[in-house]
This record gives C-alpha cells, structure tokens and sequence, in this order.
C-alpha cells in the first residue's frame, strides 16, 4: 500500500482541496455582491499590482489585478477585512472606479507571488491582458495552414503551462489571421468544446478542447470583452482591440447561454482585409457605369440588400469612399462602426440613440450624405425616405433575397409606394463567392448539365466550353479558394419601375419593368465571373439559385422542363 505523503497522492488530494475552496468561493460570490474569478487562469497585470504596495494588499487582503483607463479591477479573499474599506476608499479618492472580485485564498496567495515579478514583467512588451501582439503578429506569418494551427493549439493543451490560456489566445487570433478568418467560433458539446474559423464564408474546425480550458477561455474572453462574468444565463456583446504590428483589430465579442455551456463568437475586423474601394467590388462593367452615374446624383437613396453576411455594409464603406470629399458632409449612424474612415463623422447605436432617433438627429447636423446601417422599421424607412426626398444622398442595407424584393419589403415597412419613385435611385442585389486560387485552379470543359444551367441563364448555348475549378495548394490551404468577391444586380428607379411599384409592387411586376435596362441579374454576373475564371460553377452553385434566371419568367419560356398541361392529367 502507497505511503499517505506519495507525491501523486498528494497532488490529487491538493488538487480536490484547491477545486473544493473554488466552488464554495464562486458559491458565496453572490451574498457579498461580488462576481467571482479565479486567479489562477487569469493574467494578472503588473502595473495594476503596483498601484497598492503588497504590504497593503496582504493587510486588507485584496489585490488589484487589472487596470483599464481608471477602472481597477480588485481581487477581494476577505470581504469582512477592517483594512479593506481604507484601501477602497482610498483607491476612490485618487479617482478610481472599483470592480470587486470574490477570490480564494489559493488565488490571492498566488496574486502575492506576482509582486515579485514587476521588475521581469516591466521590461516585457504585452498586449490586452496579457496577450503578447508580437506573437500574434509572428503567428499570422509562420502559420502556413489550418493544420498548423492545429496542431500548435494541441501542443499547447497537452504542455503544463501556466500560460497556457494566453498561448491559445495568441494562437487563434495568430491563425485568425493567417487565414484571414472572419470569424472563431467557440461552441460547448457535452464533453469539449469546438473551435472553429470561419474563412471566406465557410466553417472549419480547428480543435476540440476540454471544458477545464473552455471554462479559463471564457473567462478570459469575457474580461477581455468588458462583460460581466457572472451572466451565465443571458447574451452579451462586447468588443476589444489588438494593436498587431501595423494592423490595428477590432474583435468583436457574442455570447449566448446554451445547453452546455456559453457559445462565443469573436468577429475580426481587420482594416487590411476589408476591401474599401469602389474598384475592386467586383461590379461588371454595365453596372460600374450605372454605380459611377448614381453615385453623382446629390440626392435619393441607394439600397443594397442581401442576407447577413454578404458584403452590404462594405459595398456602402466603398461607395462612402467614392463619394467623399472636404466639400461634403458625410455622417453615418450603424450598429456598431465596424471600420472607421477618415473624414466621416461615425456614430454608433446605443440605448438611447437608435436608428430612428439617430437619424433625425443627423438630419439637424446639416449632412450632404448618410449612410444608415439598416432599415429595420417603420419610423426609419419613412426617415430616410424623407431625407432622400429633401437633397440628401442616403445609402442603407435591406434583409431581401434580391433587388425586386426591396420594393415590396419597403411597402410592408410602411414607406408610400407613390414616394418610392420620387425617393429611391436604385436598389442592389449581392452576394460573395469564393474566388479560385490564382496559382492551384484547374481548367475543365463544361459538363452536358452545366451547359443546360449556363444556356437557362445567358439565355444562349455556351461558346465557351472550358471554366475553372479547384485544386488546392499551399497557398490556398488546401482548400482550391483565396478570398471573396461580390455578385451583383440591380435595378434603377426609372419612371417604368416607379409606375410598376405604384400599380403592382410584386417581384415579378417589378422585374418585367427593369428589363430595357439590361442590367445582369446576379447568376449572369455569376456565370460571366466564372467564364472569367475567377470562380467555378460549384461555387457558385453553392452560393446562388442556378435554377432561377434572376429575370422575369417570361424569360424562362424556353426550359425544356415545360411540359403541356394535358400531360399532367389522369
């Protein structure tokens, strides 16, 4: 029989004592109004330790374990401490604010341990809580594919480092960036939790992680993000920034409760990848011109619509760009600023500032042209089209499967059909497909069904009987695909379509009136980018409905599906 004092048994039991004093601390959070955390698997911040002396910090039993701008956030082991009060009071008459943390004796012993290592950590370069930038910034470059970061993380995982929740951080957004992800979702399953990239539109999985290391990334991401920790049960947003070398990211931070835990998703918003310019949205060259023409007009609106996710909110940055200059004013009012642009003035929605309010405030700040995120109502539809009504150039985004959906969507949202000539230019239809990898795409002839799809669409037999496909390198990752461009459409408010809305707003109605202005629907851009070789027909098969032509129905009288009625009787 092993000796009581055996080394592993000791740990064990060490182990089983440390998790027994978190969970009765965590329990009794709650009577002393404050929010628990474990020290243990948080970084904590030198410059905020120094702030009390540790002769202080043991007397009243708290440490400072964070400092942003003049928010301390304190570490409390003893609320009933006679010297706490002092030490509070103290901290609130140089003017701080206090954010009370219950802490274990566990904890508080090892925040103690930290003042010992000021003078090491003052000469480290460190980013938000602990995250070191020049990592991330070396990670984004050495990371070649997602197995990589894969394998890094469960290298990680496996070592017994005390910094182990900080090197995963710094290896997800490393890779996030390598890969230029939009997206890293993290999601709770019975027993681990999944991390995902989300690259050019599509999820990929990176790890499985235990939830010991799911429950310290929570933590972290939620002290990162400014949320309340303890909110297990409610969705919160919040945000952070990582200045990156020469890239300064916005991280934008989601959390909702589910059944096994919180599901995080952080967006990345990255300056670098975000096409701005009006040139490289990938418009064809009838509907650059149409775009080039509409955005000179000094009043009306301009509409792009699409589901979440489909570049809207950057074709309107683009046209913001096109459109700027010392002479004009430029005011947008979103939910949230993704991107900032220099020369606008940008605002954020907030409680007490929404869409509808927020624009007519903006309306008394003398703007040439506003940009509003979304039109979600009533109150903002009639807003903007009274704006655009009384000399302003107005862009916003609308939730619609395609361009002819706006005019009945604008209807059903209250805005007067008669007003809709008067006051719309012209309305957007978009998406994004992957792009082909330059260097790995692979030419192949188009297949018997293929052509049949093509000639549907273009509504003539293919000349062109090679396009490409993917292939998968390095430099892709494998995947055959690098990057995202737009398909559009789009249809002008000419005196046909206005007649149209005011007599029938219906999508079909609308599209028989827009087809002297021959502009492409969205499969034809489709279908032309593909002949151009910059995607393929799976992608966008897996994107678009290939089946519809994007124009009215009379245009599909050709399909050989079409069978007489007799046919179908019994």
């Amino acid at each position: 029989m092993k000796d009581f004092k055996d080394g592993d048994l000791q740990r064990r039991v060490s182990a089983l004592r440390e998790r027994g004093e978190e969970e009765y601390v965590e329990a009794m959070a709650p009577k002393y109004n404050l929010t628990y955390i474990n020290l243990l698997g948080t970084p904590i911040n030198p410059e905020a330790l120094s702030i009390i002396p540790q002769t202080t910090a043991t007397e009243a039993e708290a440490v400072i374990f964070e400092k942003k701008d003049k928010t301390l956030l304190v570490g409390i082991q003893n609320p009933n401490n006679a010297n706490l009060a002092q030490v509070l009071d103290m901290l609130k008459k140089n003017g701080y604010a206090v954010e009370g943390y219950y802490i274990s004796r566990s904890s508080f012993e090892h925040a103690l341990t930290r003042y010992s290592d000021k003078p090491k950590a003052k000469a480290e370069k460190k980013g938000v809580l602990g995250i070191d930038p020049n990592t991330i910034a070396e990670l984004a470059t050495t990371l070649k594919t997602q197995a990589n970061a894969s394998e890094r993380l469960r290298a990680i995982q496996e070592a017994s480092d005390p910094e182990k929740v900080t090197h995963v951080l710094e290896t997800l957004f490393g890779g996030a960036l390598a890969f230029a992800a939009s997206d890293i979702h993290i999601e709770p399953e019975d027993d681990v939790a999944r991390i995902r990239y989300r690259v050019d539109g599509l999820l990929f999985d990176i790890i499985e992680i235990p939830h010991n290391m799911y429950r310290l990334l929570v933590s972290r991401l939620k002290l990162l993000s400014g949320l309340t920790l303890n909110i297990k049960d409610e969705a919160q947003d919040g945000r952070f920034t990582l200045d990156v070398g020469d890239r300064n990211l916005e991280v934008r931070t989601s959390v909702i409760p589910g059944a096994h835990g919180e599901s995080i998703v952080m967006r990345i918003l990255d300056p670098k990848t975000a096409g701005f310019r009006f040139e490289e949205l990938g418009l064809n060259t009838k509907l650059q011109e149409v775009m080039e023409e509409e955005l000179k007009r000094p009043n009306g609106a301009i509409i792009t619509t699409g589901p979440t996710g489909s570049g809207k909110t950057t074709a309107l940055y683009a046209f913001l760009q096109k459109v700027h200059s010392p002479e004009k004013k430029i005011i947008t009012i979103e939910d949230p600023v993704e991107y900032k642009l220099p020369g606008l003035v940008q605002t954020q929605v907030e409680e007490d500032y929404t869409f509808a309010s927020g624009l007519r405030s903006i309306l008394r700040q003398d703007p040439d042209v506003i940009m509003v995120g979304e039109v979600r109502d009533r109150d903002v539809a009639e807003t903007v089209t009274q704006a655009a009504q009384t000399g302003h150039l107005v862009f916003s985004t609308l939730h619609t499967n395609n361009a002819a959906g706006a005019f009945p969507r604008l209807t059903d949202l209250g805005v007067d059909y008669r007003s809709i000539g008067s006051a719309y230019n012209v309305v957007l239809g978009q998406r994004l497909v992957r792009t082909l990898c330059p260097h790995c795409k692979k030419p192949h002839a188009l297949t018997a069904e293929e052509q049949k799809i093509v000639t549907r669409i273009m509504g003539e037999t293919p000349t062109q009987g090679t396009i490409y496909g993917p292939e998968g390198c390095d430099a892709c990752g494998g995947s055959g695909y690098k990057g995202r461009i737009g398909v559009f459409e789009a249809i002008r408010v000419d005196d046909a379509v206005a007649e149209a809305v005011i007599a029938d707003p219906s999508e079909n109605s609308i599209l028989k009136a827009a087809e002297p202005q021959e502009i492409p629907s969205m499969q034809q851009d489709g279908v032309q980018k593909m002949y151009d070789g910059i995607t393929s027909f799976a992608e966008l098969e897996r994107v678009l409905d290939l089946y519809n032509t994007g124009k009215a129905p009379e245009e599909d009288a050709n399909d050989d599906s079409e069978t007489d009625f007799s046919d179908h009787i019994v």
